[in-house]
């Protein structure tokens, strides 16, 4: 499946709208305004949330918890000594562990679990708002992989963020 993330210019919180292929809305992400750390709910488009996002604070490394149902699902964190790109871990729960490593500019990432890649992420160069190309294998959790491509963005290109 491909999706179309892009984060809204204009905003006091951090707000994506996500589109499937065909450009029809398909998800939402919608950070809280005032707390500490960011917190964001993945949603469907009837409102339901599929994904809560936590920041954990008082970390070496910019770390965030990922919640469904209330519990939590995985954990993702970068990597604080790489060379030359970005790579990040995502440890999910009585599962395999994903890996995400970037390019030099940060703008290319690749997902891979047990040494096969599951997805990809590519980053429009000239747009005025981050905007990204989503592939995910059919095989796998879109919503999930969605929103760890959202932590990613935050870590890496939000000013405001500690990344």
């Amino acid at each position: 499946m491909r999706y179309i993330l892009s984060q809204k210019l204009f905003s006091f919180v951090d707000k994506f709208t996500i589109q499937d292929e065909n450009e029809r809305d398909a998800y939402y992400v919608e950070g809280r305004m005032f707390s500490f750390g960011n917190k964001l709910s993945f949603r469907d488009m009837s409102g339901n949330e599929l994904i809560f996002i936590q920041q954990r604070l008082m970390t070496f490394s910019p770390t965030y918890d990922i919640y469904r149902g209330g519990r939590l699902y995985a954990t993702l964190k970068k990597e604080l000594f790489t060379f030359f790109n970005c790579r990040f871990n995502i440890d999910v729960v009585g599962s395999y562990d994903i890996q995400v490593e970037g390019d030099f500019f940060d703008h290319e990432y690749t997902f891979t679990k047990n040494g096969k890649e599951i997805g990809r992420v590519s980053k429009e160069w000239f747009t005025w708002s981050d905007r990204y190309g989503v592939e995910i294998d059919s095989f796998e959790d879109a919503p999930f992989i969605l929103a760890c491509a959202v932590i990613i963005d935050m870590i890496c290109h939000d000013n405001r963020n500690n990344g």
